[in-house]
């Protein structure tokens, strides 16, 4: 049997290259030959072991654009270029009845409960399939991270005119920001990172960023939307500290929603949150309805997903490099990974 080169996160804070067997195709699934792999905050998290959900060894990589080399069935043609949808669900759960397969209670995540992309050639699921529609491999590749913003934009069910908070630049927050761009919000940027809040400015026009260590964050707020407080407010951190703090900028009757995810417990005052009669919700994920929706704004040109591509590398370069796209002084947006 071949053996393919792959890239194990072994441990917290180390990876090695190894050799594993050529996947054989198998009933309902296809094989791909992976072409590009996209850096997220998953990743990142699963290398500094703060990842919940998660077991080592684990290859990671889960926002993937390749080639299909071999299949099963119809409907997608040997050679052509494809993304997938890498939350790998049952079908017969309460949540995948209800046809939220994002929610699945058996869920299965490539990259974090499964082996992911960091290899040559990977096995997945017919099912979980898109046709590339004519975008290329890097556009192919972000179609993940973009499709979980613009769920959890839906998940709050953005109005036209309304001030939207996202905190968080980084490329889950930024993409959130660009579907609340296109929902007809009115974006607010908070981050720590100044080039970050530099680059919501520049490249995505948001008017309004506030600096996360400012000492008057709810009155920079209060002056922004006019006294009212924004109407919904979006965490794309996973900081705990910053998912708590966030509770004081609702607006009343307003929405919250947690995009991002981690290890501790959630508290805030019940009673100011009460007295708001807010809402708050998690969006996890992302559906196929989702990722149809962010291939159609790329073909449509509503979002270019090359401005947030910051570093690209080499397969056997990652090993070397992955550590210091942890460090905020190298301006990491998003980094993608060439494979073979």
């Amino acid at each position: 049997m071949s053996k393919i080169k792959t890239l194990v996160c072994t441990s917290p804070g180390k990876f090695e290259y190894a050799q594993a067997d050529q996947p054989e195709l198998k009933p309902g699934h296809a094989i791909i030959k992976i072409k590009r792999v996209g850096i997220c905050g998953t990743d990142l998290h699963a290398f500094e072991g703060t990842q919940p959900f998660f077991e080592y060894p684990r290859i990671l990589g889960h926002e993937i654009s390749g080639e299909i080399v071999a299949k099963e069935g119809a409907g997608f043609q040997i050679g052509e270029a494809i993304t997938f949808i890498p939350y790998l669900n049952c079908g017969h759960c309460i949540a995948c009845r209800s046809g939220k397969e994002n929610a699945c209670v058996n869920l299965k995540v490539c990259g974090v409960h499964e082996d992911g992309g960091m290899t040559e050639y990977l096995s997945v699921p017919s099912y979980s399939l898109m046709h590339g529609e004519g975008l290329s491999l890097d556009a192919l590749a972000l179609v993940e991270p973009l499709a979980i913003g613009a769920h959890g934009i839906k998940r709050a069910s953005v109005k036209k005119d309304e001030f939207v908070l996202v905190i968080g630049a980084g490329p889950i927050g930024l993409a959130t920001m660009e579907f609340a761009r296109i929902a007809g919000g009115k974006v607010i940027a908070l981050d720590i990172n100044k080039s970050r809040l530099k680059f919501c400015k520049e490249q995505l026009k948001i008017a309004h960023t506030i600096d996360g260590l400012s000492l008057d964050i709810v009155q920079q707020l209060r002056e922004i939307t006019n006294g009212d407080m924004p109407t919904t407010v979006i965490d794309a951190t996973g900081n705990l500290k910053a998912i708590n703090g966030a509770f004081e900028y609702i607006a009343h009757g307003g929405t919250y929603v947690l995009i991002g995810l981690q290890k501790g417990d959630v508290s805030f005052s019940h009673p100011q949150f009460h007295k708001r009669e807010a809402t708050l919700m998690s969006s996890r994920n992302a559906t196929r309805e989702d990722f149809q929706f962010v291939m159609n704004c790329l073909k449509t040109k509503r979002i270019d997903p090359t401005k947030f591509i910051t570093h690209r590398v080499l397969f056997h370069q990652v090993k070397d490099e992955f550590e210091s796209w942890l460090i905020p002084d190298n301006g990491v947006i998003k980094a993608i990974v060439e494979m073979n």
